[in-house]
């Protein structure tokens, strides 16, 4: 069933997208990877995404202004904020804009593979409730 299932993984450094497409991909999720959160909204806009992991410090938009975004426009995306070690406030304030999960870097891989179940889980379990609502 994860292979249902589409992460986008917003960093602007290429080591951490690549490493994550890998561990990730490696779980059996589709893996696509964007640059920076302008890059990340037009992702959103041309492709089915479940997930999005995104790092908060980027350039041209950074991580809460990408939140803000998706929270606004795509209903029932799960959303994962990496954030540097140590950076409470930034977690406090991302769980409170409606991040679903963070995680705080550097991560080991069984870390950042755990915190993405939880959401995958999450968001199956709320798409089932939806879908017997409607």
């Amino acid at each position: 069933m994860k292979n249902n299932f589409t992460i986008l993984v917003v960093d602007d450094e290429e080591m951490m997208r690549d490493l994550l497409g890998k561990i990730l991909s490696r779980e059996g999720y589709n893996i696509i990877t964007a640059i920076n959160g302008v890059n990340a909204l037009e992702k959103l806009s041309n492709n089915k995404v479940d997930i999005v992991i995104s790092d908060m410090k980027m350039p041209r938009m950074n991580g809460f202004e990408l939140l803000k975004n998706i929270k606004s426009e795509y209903e029932g995306l799960g959303i994962i904020i990496m954030t540097a070690y140590g950076d409470t406030y930034t977690v406090k304030d991302a769980l409170l804009l409606g991040a679903d999960e963070y995680i705080t870097k550097p991560f080991k891989s069984y870390e950042i593979s755990l915190v993405v179940e939880r959401a995958y889980w999450r968001l199956l379990s709320s798409n089932k409730v939806n879908n017997e609502i409607t």
